[in-house]
């Protein structure tokens, strides 16, 4: 078998050696690999024939859809991208990705179409939208499409360095950053991270991490990859991966605030969920005791914890099961593992840019086959964080042990990781900055038992002002999406400044983490 170097290779590989095996499962629908594969040289042939290209870009807006898979490999066969955009952003932020993407053709979910239809005039680079419904309903656009569209093979000119995704990264400018992420990328992904996702016969991979996040479209490779049935929910909620496990899902990954769910969900939730050989979390640590309960809830259960960053095209270090029930070293379940394979790590003092030794406390670099080309339009950025040998500057600090596991315990960044959802702190404050009542602002994270984290804005408003809470919290909602907007909102006098004028976010993030094993969860 060839190693694969396209992200499609592995698809068209099950579809000639195993044409009527199962490959993904949706609702009430289930395609074999060659069906699959079929529908994705469809997608290419129909992007194709609206003319995309290398080196184009084309947007797809839904909850988690196989559509969406088949458009990454479909747009990618043709060196093309696509840019998965978060459905659960507002209005003007779907906007700004898209327009930011440069999609020539977007692809929208029906929930979705009325957000589009208000903001269509102002995607100024979008000639094609086409609607996919959830159950592939009679009138499905995109079916329709589909099943008109010419099968096409993939041209000769593609490179394996072309991008085939564009993921938004929230940005700490206050827009987000469009990371592109090539064939050659994702595929040392798969390859890379392949330790502890090993599947065996019989197995099926749970996808239900969101698409749009780098963790949901890494990871339904894996099962592609080794030619294991995956079934897709559309949502995590706990009625569709209950469904999923059901029909036999024993594999998964997902954020820890799913699993505190599932453990508060009852005895009946908890015994259905002891059917996962494997669960792998990630996107924000888990809480220790939620952990604790966890491991003690499914003793047969594997753990692996996974860190990683979205430029890494998912997973940089993982905590292997045995780690996880090393009861000589129970210190390291706070940690996130050791590097995987391919993967370089260093930390780094931020200020002298010089190595510190082992269980010193600095920056976080990595070095991979799976870093990002960069941001999509902004070479300043990427300068800013890829040095000229190949170095990415995580912003996140931590230390390493003497054994090599890494404990990421703080941030350089100004970010909040909240039920997995990477959240900057400038894109709030320069919306609450523009509410007149408003002088000055800080957001920060603070602890919040399910979501790891929760966003609080700290706020001095103009003499004679007034505003309260609620209608802060209010106006976020008119301009961010709804996972973004402070749950919280403290009124104070002045904000902390240190003497050149800084706002000092430590000095307000103290009081709430005091007595937390760290200060990122």
């Amino acid at each position: 078998m060839d190693s694969p170097r396209f992200m499609d290779d592995r698809l068209a590989h099950w579809a000639g050696a195993e044409p009527d095996g199962e490959a993904i499962t949706y609702g009430s629908r289930t395609w074999t690999w060659a069906e699959w594969n079929d529908r994705v040289r469809r997608n290419a042939g129909g992007l194709q024939a609206l003319g995309i290209g290398r080196g184009d870009v084309v947007a797809f807006l839904d909850k988690n859809h196989p559509a969406c898979v088949e458009t990454s490999l479909g747009a990618g066969s043709l060196g093309a991208a696509n840019a998965i955009i978060n459905w659960r952003l507002a209005g003007e932020e779907v906007d700004y990705a898209v327009n930011d993407s440069g999609a020539r053709v977007l692809i929208v979910g029906t929930e979705l179409m009325p957000l589009v239809d208000k903001i269509r005039d102002r995607l100024t680079h979008v000639e094609k939208v086409i609607e996919v419904t959830p159950d592939g309903a009679e009138g499905d656009e995109y079916e329709a499409w589909l099943a008109a569209s010419t099968p096409v093979s993939r041209p000769a000119d593609v490179d394996p360095d072309d991008v085939c995704l564009v993921m938004y990264s929230s940005g700490t400018t206050g827009h987000p950053k469009g990371v592109m992420l090539t064939h050659a990328n994702m595929v040392a992904h798969t390859q890379n991270a392949h330790d502890g996702w090993e599947f065996e016969p019989g197995d099926k991979s749970m996808v239900a991490m969101p698409l749009f996040h780098v963790g949901g479209s890494s990871y339904v490779l894996f099962g592609i990859n080794d030619g294991i049935p995956s079934v897709m929910t559309r949502d995590p909620d706990g009625a569709s991966l209950a469904g999923a496990i059901l029909a036999g899902a024993n594999r998964t990954f997902l954020v820890p605030a799913v699993l505190a769910q599932v453990l508060q969900a009852g005895p009946d939730a908890v015994k259905l969920f002891g059917a996962l050989k494997t669960y792998t979390y990630g996107a924000s640590p888990m809480p220790l005791p939620l952990l604790r309960a966890a491991m003690e809830a499914w003793p047969d259960t594997d753990f692996i914890q996974v860190y990683g960053l979205t430029e890494v095209s998912g997973v940089a270090t993982q905590l292997l099961p045995e780690a996880h029930r090393d009861a000589e070293h129970p210190e390291r379940l706070v940690s996130a593992g050791r590097p995987i394979p391919g993967c370089e790590l260093r930390i780094v003092d931020p200020a002298t840019l010089e190595d510190l030794p082992v269980g010193e406390h600095g920056e976080i670099w990595l070095r991979t086959a799976q870093l990002t080309k960069g941001y999509l339009g902004k070479p300043e950025e990427t300068a800013k964080v890829i040095t000229d040998d190949g170095w990415f500057r995580t912003g996140d600090m931590g230390k390493v042990d003497a054994e090599g596991y890494v404990y990421v315990e703080d941030r350089l960044k100004d970010m909040i990781i909240s039920g997995g959802e990477n959240i900057y702190s400038p894109e709030i404050e320069r919306v609450l900055a523009e509410h007149p009542a408003v002088m000055e602002v800080a957001v920060i994270g603070v602890p919040d038992d399910t979501w790891g984290e929760s966003v609080k804005a700290v706020v001095s408003l103009h003499p004679g002002a007034e505003a309260t809470e609620e209608e802060l919290i209010s106006y976020c909602r008119e301009h961010l999406a709804k996972f973004k907007c402070p749950r919280t909102v403290d009124v104070i006098p002045a904000l902390p400044r240190n003497p050149t004028g800084k706002i000092l976010k430590r000095e307000l993030r103290a009081p709430y983490w005091q007595g937390h094993d760290r200060t990122v969860v």
